[in-house]
């Protein structure tokens, strides 16, 4: 029934910013931006290489994140990468701060975390 992911929604407390981060830092394609002027929002439709999405949204007033990371719901976003190390190398030498790289117990897989710009956990995982 289910086949795919198709896309996650994110709502960003300053849009800009946001979208920085997610198309020149993290090099993903736009696939279109509309303004809703009844909402004074945006939506950012952004494709990833396996053409998943993420819907990028600015609603005004949102309430921030409860808790990290551990609160109910969606507890992180994981991006497949060839190379955690090499993909740790680029974030750092951005300015952005990465945990230590980490062996998955289950699979021996490389992994770690980083954070967007509002706090939103996001996961490199070695494929």
């Amino acid at each position: 029934m289910l086949k795919a992911i198709h896309h996650v929604a994110i709502i960003c407390s300053d849009y800009s910013r946001s979208k920085a981060f997610y198309t020149q830092l993290l090099q993903l394609e736009i696939i279109s931006e509309t303004y809703r002027e009844d909402r004074d929002s945006y939506k950012l439709d952004l494709k990833l290489p396996d053409n998943s999405q993420i819907e990028l949204f600015s609603f005004n007033g949102a309430p921030k994140r409860q808790s990290y990371p551990e609160a109910q719901g969606l507890r992180h976003l994981a991006f497949a990468v060839d190379d955690v190390a090499v993909t740790v190398g680029y974030l750092e030498k951005n300015g952005v701060e990465v945990e230590p790289i980490r062996i998955d117990e289950l699979t021996n897989k490389a992994f770690t975390f980083f954070s967007d710009p509002d706090g939103l956990p996001l996961e490199l995982y070695q494929i």
